[in-house]
């Protein structure tokens, strides 16, 4: 006989970002009574924080997932999408490379002050208690507790463990609490840079470049990114060594910052009227990947999102990959019986994947800040798209699989991309134009490949 999921019983979340958030609403459609608790005050009433987040790409992946919670409608009108990549050369040409071949294959910038309160409006008008200004203090994992204090009142609240989901981000307090109790083994892997938030105002109400596009500007060891805003304005991100001749820690000085935004971007400097104030300003960005032996603790209490498995921005999945955590967290809800086979499904199905994209959100920054520069980068990608159209479903080129398919699973698109990159560097090796390129040879190593997935093919 099918063994049925669970659809009773009281879940405790904390963390009411937009995973958090996300999954309270999941949940609770499923009939479970949800509460929500959160140490900011609700966002919904405030403009939101500035300089202390990398604006968020929303692909196919978080689509899916906002469509299945009923969100999506709720923000289409506030997403700018981005059809490609504008690179800025230092001598300030552009070029435009696209990131697929059909017109629904874009990514969207998306507030997250935006997408957080339509994620609480949604959750709110489902039901799920919302708690604010709620700060979780204790955890007592073998009485299976916790205690939340109430800062508008200064009282502690006690909440059992009934379970606990922690969806409080990289910097987690449970995975802390479960790691230095001796549950969990955790790793956090720091890159060697941080980030900086900067803004690009818009001009005379429109847009200072161009507004279908993320905007890089590649220059090796670091580089700019600028993400478009429904507004006009670009919040611009710099990635920088922490430490170092060119390096965060260097630039101590409003002359060295302005000398070294002006000689290394001087077309975005140019754009960027009150940079040196906000680089001054703002807080440097953290950027790490976290990796854990186990999500959770017993039936008790377990990590969801980035407080399980944090990666670098750079391949914009960050959020998508939390988004897709919790429809397969639903998903195991859906299919188990107890709580710790929930968590043991859920850890089983999530890591490979969760392991694969933050292996590949690292290898992209490298491909963003020196290889979309290359020519014969340049080339592959392009040779990618035409192979792809070739074999719509065996050869899908491995940015087009993370983002543009969610039916396949990251370590799926990551397995392939090898296979397709070495593939690919073989057939270029000597070919400097696609008119060189051995296409008998192409298409006999893809008719080799099993199909990725039924419905890749296009529409």
């Amino acid at each position: 006989m099918k063994q049925q999921g669970m659809t009773k019983g009281a879940v405790n979340i904390i963390g009411a970002g937009p995973t958090g958030a996300l999954l309270a609403i999941l949940l609770q459609r499923l009939g479970m009574t949800v509460t929500l608790y959160e140490s900011r005050p609700d966002p919904r009433g405030n403009a939101g924080e500035s300089g202390r987040s990398i604006n968020l790409a929303l692909a196919d992946r978080g689509i899916h997932a906002l469509k299945l919670a009923g969100v999506h409608d709720a923000i289409a009108d506030t997403l700018v999408p981005m059809r490609g990549r504008m690179i800025h050369p230092l001598d300030g040409t552009q070029s435009l490379h696209l990131y697929g071949q059909r017109p629904s294959e874009v990514i969207y910038s998306v507030s997250r002050h935006v997408l957080n309160q339509a994620l609480l409006e949604v959750a709110a008008r489902n039901g799920v208690c919302l708690e604010f200004e709620h700060r979780l203090e204790e955890t007592d994992f073998a009485a299976g507790s916790a205690q939340v204090r109430d800062l508008r009142r200064n009282t502690l609240l006690g909440i059992p463990m009934a379970p606990l989901l922690a969806t409080d981000g990289a910097g987690s307090l449970t995975r802390r609490r479960m790691s230095a109790s001796g549950l969990i083994d955790v790793t956090e892997a720091d890159l060697e840079h941080g980030y900086k938030e900067l803004s690009i105002p818009s001009r005379a109400g429109g847009y200072a470049m161009a507004r279908d596009a993320l905007h890089i500007w590649p220059r090796g060891n670091f580089m700019l990114i600028a993400l478009p805003n429904a507004d006009g304005s670009f919040t611009a991100t710099l990635f920088l060594a922490k430490r170092g001749a060119a390096s965060f820690e260097a630039l101590d000085s409003p002359t060295a910052i302005r000398q070294f935004l002006s000689t290394n971007f001087p077309d975005a400097f140019a754009l960027m009227p009150d940079c040196v104030r906000e680089f001054q300003a703002h807080p440097t960005g953290f950027l790490g990947t976290v990796y854990a032996d186990t999500w959770s603790v017993r039936g008790m209490a377990a990590l969801v999102g980035d407080a399980a498995h944090a990666i670098v921005p750079f391949h914009g999945q960050g959020m998508n990959c939390c988004f897709e955590d919790c429809v397969e967290f639903a998903a195991c809800v859906g299919r188990n019986a107890t709580w710790e086979a929930v968590f043991d499904d859920f850890f089983m199905t999530r890591k490979p994947n969760t392991d694969a994209i933050a292996d590949m959100a690292l290898e992209n920054y490298l491909e963003m800040r020196e290889r979309v520069a290359d020519p014969k980068f340049q080339l592959q990608q392009t040779l990618a798209m035409e192979l792809e159209r070739r074999h719509p479903t065996r050869f899908i080129p491995r940015y087009s699989m993370v983002m543009f398919h969610h039916e396949i699973p990251y370590q799926l698109a990551r397995q392939r991309g090898l296979l397709q990159t070495r593939l690919l560097s073989d057939l270029t090796a000597n070919a400097a134009t696609l008119a060189q390129v051995d296409y008998a040879r192409a298409d006999r190593a893809i008719s080799s490949m099993p199909p990725l997935a039924a419905d890749t093919a296009p529409a």
